[in-house]
């Protein structure tokens, strides 16, 4: 596809987005946010949580059985669910949590851990999602009306990477989508990413990944894609099972890979992307690791900064914040120890440390606060500095009778907990400072 044709495709969804109103600026439209890096910009938010934490608003039931998140855009939330016949995704009114409609889209997923993981995406007035047999899903964002489907086992050879003993964690993916196409992760060598015409479904190109080395095992990760533009070309990052790769948006041409991060049973965390550098990191005793991307004549080289070993960093799949230069996360195999690590040098800040939370955190960040939430329903509130861990605030997730691993949620001064069956949704919005007296003559 020529780049008048991706512009013009890019200039259309950004006015659909805007007549729709699917999506504004207190949104989280998709997986970790408007910027796929679990950053909420909103500003006014409470910086301290009385105890008990933060006021509930309301509570909904019926979202079935799974680790989903949930997207947040316009008059709507998105998310999907295990019911008793199928796998669903909803929409729920964002005012109460009224169920507006649901959406059959596949069987249910039964392992140790039951239900889907993939968060829909919203784009104008359409949702995108993958369901955990591997099938992308468009549906009408007003009504859940099916608009297309690809299954991307049958159709592409896809598959995930060897799962620990017989366990079959299937597809977790959330689409992106970028300008006119659904980027999506196959996992096969001939079909590792694929792009999708996003309005019919239609192939445009898949992308063939070369031998990457020998750590990790082949196909897909549990990871989800997002964009660079690291030497001067737009690209796909994307975490595999053999590791982690840059393919370029146009043409989905190979253009690097990087193979020692990998472990053999699961890479999961999301990559960080800022400028030429890449972050990323996994569980299962691998470690972390930046790269510096640079261009050159046959596309991009990806060259290893440094590489932090388990026992420094490791990400489960709680996922990575970077905020002014540190990345926060919770380190650990299956552990979610808070650890700030400046980002250019892999210097650690402060951590890990110990505190009240049992095993693996998923972490997003709003208003200078870490949010991290823990397996065993524990909320807690920490500053965004690198000058030492300061905790702001705790409080319990009720209900809670599964791992509780559903990334959070900070949009329009609420926070959205996802906790299987329910959505627990507070209130963490600073009251309203009185206004001044009126002064001077009248």
């Amino acid at each position: 596809m020529s780049r008048p044709t991706f512009l013009c495709g890019l200039i259309v969804a950004t006015t659909t987005l805007a007549l729709t109103g699917a999506a504004t600026a207190t949104d989280w439209p998709q997986w970790r946010g408007a910027a796929r890096d679990g950053r909420s910009a909103e500003t006014g938010l409470l910086q301290e949580w009385p105890e008990g934490g933060p006021p509930l608003a309301w509570k909904t039931s019926g979202l079935g059985g799974g680790y989903s998140s949930v997207s947040v855009a316009g008059e709507r939330i998105f998310t999907m669910g295990d019911l008793g016949d199928g796998q669903y995704v909803m929409a729920l009114s964002r005012a109460d949590g009224r169920q507006l409609w649901k959406t059959r889209v596949g069987e249910t997923h039964e392992d140790q851990y039951l239900g889907p993981r993939s968060t829909p995406t919203v784009d104008g007035d359409r949702i995108y999602l993958v369901s955990t047999d591997g099938v992308v899903v468009c549906l009408a964002a007003d009504s859940g009306e099916k608009l297309w489907s690809r299954n991307l086992p049958e159709q592409f050879g896809g598959r995930l990477m060897k799962a620990m003993g017989t366990y079959d964690w299937k597809f977790a993916e959330s689409p992106l989508v970028d300008g006119d196409r659904v980027i999506v992760t196959p996992g096969a060598s001939a079909a590792a990413v694929v792009a999708l015409d996003k309005a019919s479904g239609e192939e445009l190109w898949r992308s063939a990944i070369p031998e990457l080395g020998e750590a990790g095992t082949d196909g897909a990760g549990y990871s989800s894609v997002v964009i660079s533009e690291a030497g001067g070309i737009r690209q796909y990052v994307q975490l595999l099972g053999r590791g982690v790769i840059g393919v370029e948006a146009e043409t989905g041409r190979f253009l690097w890979g990087y193979n020692r991060v990998a472990n053999d049973v699961a890479n999961i965390a999301t990559p960080l992307v800022q400028g030429d550098q890449v972050f990323v990191s996994t569980g299962y005793g691998t470690g972390s690791a930046l790269l510096e991307l640079s261009k050159t004549e046959d596309g991009i080289e990806a060259r290893e900064v440094y590489f932090l070993a388990a026992d420094t960093m490791q990400n489960h799949h709680g996922g990575l914040i970077l905020h002014r230069g540190h990345v926060y996360t919770g380190t650990g195999h299956n552990k979610g120890f808070p650890l700030a690590v400046e980002m250019a040098t892999g210097k650690v800040a402060w951590g890990p440390v110990r505190n009240a939370g049992e095993n693996s955190a998923a972490v997003s960040y709003a208003d200078g606060r870490i949010y991290m939430r823990y397996q065993n329903g524990l909320m807690i509130l920490i500053e965004a500095t690198p000058d030492e861990y300061r905790e702001r605030g705790s409080f319990m997730i009720p209900e809670v009778e599964k791992e509780s691993w559903a990334h959070p949620v900070v949009a329009g001064g609420r926070l959205y907990l996802r906790e299987q069956d329910n959505l627990w949704v507070y209130d963490v919005s600073a009251p309203a400072s009185p206004a001044a007296p009126a002064t001077g003559a009248p």
